[in-house]
């Protein structure tokens, strides 16, 4: 998906939708489900867990990080790359064997201010928080923004 904006065509990097499969697998909470399974009362949860990925989707566009969330109600969050302060990666340790994690960006956008958002269940994610990494950089090169951190400084007085 491409628009058209006063800073050129918007491009799609990463699509990332989160995976049952690898949240089953990989962590603590999918292998009780998974046992739950075998006593019936595995198979609600699993649906529920299965209908949230799949009306889950995050995109990562040369400007932006989108999250679509919903089914009858869509709610789309967005926030722009060069507003992006901080990227954090989580594993657990059956994340790190099955090899996903959860993505947690913090960032200066007012929608998104005392809240993170959180990406996931994300496969290969030292990999997707390097390609934000670096679109982040690419972002505040081409908008020509410096961050710049204050710290508050207490005044003897």
């Amino acid at each position: 998906m491409a628009t058209n904006d006063s800073y050129g065509l918007e491009q799609d990097i990463v699509t990332l939708k989160p995976s049952t499969i690898r949240w089953l697998l990989g962590t603590v909470a999918g292998w009780i489900t998974l046992v739950g399974c075998f006593f019936i009362i595995g198979f609600p949860i699993l649906f529920l867990v299965w209908l949230r990925n799949i009306c889950t989707k995050f995109i990562i566009t040369n400007q932006r990080v989108k999250l679509e969330t919903g089914i009858i109600f869509k709610r789309v969050d967005e926030v722009e790359l060069y507003r992006i302060k901080d990227i954090k990666v989580d594993f657990s340790l059956l994340n790190q064997i099955f090899n996903i994690g959860t993505i947690t960006l913090r960032s200066s956008d007012p929608t998104t201010s005392g809240h993170a958002l959180k990406i996931p269940y994300v496969a290969d994610a030292r990999k997707v928080r390097e390609t934000l990494r670096n679109a982040v950089e690419q972002s505040r090169r081409r908008r020509g923004v410096r961050e710049l951190d204050v710290e508050a400084m207490a005044y003897a007085g």
